[in-house]
């Protein structure tokens, strides 16, 4: 998969490079977004140069200087950023006001979430990356937004679906008026698995053996992208207003850090969402 296709765009300010998806960018005066690269930023050696992990092998100074660059680059408030920690499961934390700086600015108490959701202005929103799916929800009408870590074992346990159902328990949306987008992570093409992981797939979303390919060396390729953008359709969000981003981060290590291609030594990326202030 190349890094160039109709579904994004891509921007880039004093270096800094971003990724925005085409659905999303329809509804700027009030929503911000943006996929972090790993071009423009300070940090060094495998996380070179855009890390936006504070877990990485890099300096807190250095990852505090990136997110400095790109809260410019976005015109967003760095100070008001919310981080989970992620830990490969299905739970959305409902954030608001009173969580700004959780994780940029001092320790965090949202722990054991992969994903966060919020209708509160001026409230960032920030997931990780390196390899794993950046998935982004936005409800125009009730304007409310979803950022969500999909790894393999995310998306097993359907984390995408289980963010449209927060959405509409704690904020009364309809999956109907959501948008979405699928962004960056390692693609069909470069997740190769044993059968354990096949299995997984399997006993647990057994519609999701026509996103599986069985290779000559009895191992499979699995298309998380496919199953996430099935799990959304199958919990009720319009398949035409599922943007997918389309980009192996694999295949492009040259813009983006990747867990599997840069063999475990390497920074992260950050899917970053904010409601402007009113």
């Amino acid at each position: 998969m190349t890094a160039q296709n109709n579904n994004i765009t891509h921007i880039s300010k004093n270096g800094v490079g971003i990724i925005q998806f085409q659905n999303l960018l329809k509804y700027e005066p009030v929503l911000v977004h943006g996929f972090t690269t790993r071009l423009g930023g300070v940090s060094a050696g495998d996380c070179r140069s855009l890390n936006m992990g504070f877990n990485r092998d890099d300096t807190k100074e250095n990852v505090l200087a990136n997110y400095k660059r790109v809260s410019e680059t976005l015109e967003i408030d760095y100070r008001k950023m919310v981080f989970s920690n992620q830990v490969h499961e299905n739970r959305i934390r409902a954030v608001d006001e009173s969580d700004r700086g959780k994780g940029i600015l001092y320790d965090s108490d949202i722990i054991g979430y992969d994903g966060l959701v919020t209708a509160s202005r001026d409230v960032v929103l920030v997931t990780f990356y390196a390899d794993c799916v950046p998935i982004m929800l936005f409800d125009p009408k009730n304007k409310v937004i979803c950022s969500a870590h999909s790894g393999w074992r995310g998306t097993v346990k359907e984390i995408a679906g289980e963010a449209v159902t927060v959405m509409e328990r704690e904020y009364g949306c309809k999956a109907e008026d959501i948008e979405a987008a699928v962004g960056p992570s390692i693609g069909k093409c470069c997740f190769e698995v044993g059968v354990e992981v096949y299995d997984e797939f399997i006993t647990k979303l057994e519609w999701s053996s026509k996103f599986c390919c069985l290779k000559e060396n009895n191992k499979w390729n699995i298309d998380l992208h496919g199953i996430i953008r099935q799990t959304l359709i199958n919990r009720g969000v319009d398949g035409n207003r599922v943007c997918m981003g389309n980009i192996c981060t694999m295949c492009n290590t040259d813009m983006f850090f990747s867990y599997r291609g840069d063999k475990g030594k390497t920074g992260s990326m950050a899917a970053i969402m904010n409601l402007r202030p009113d």
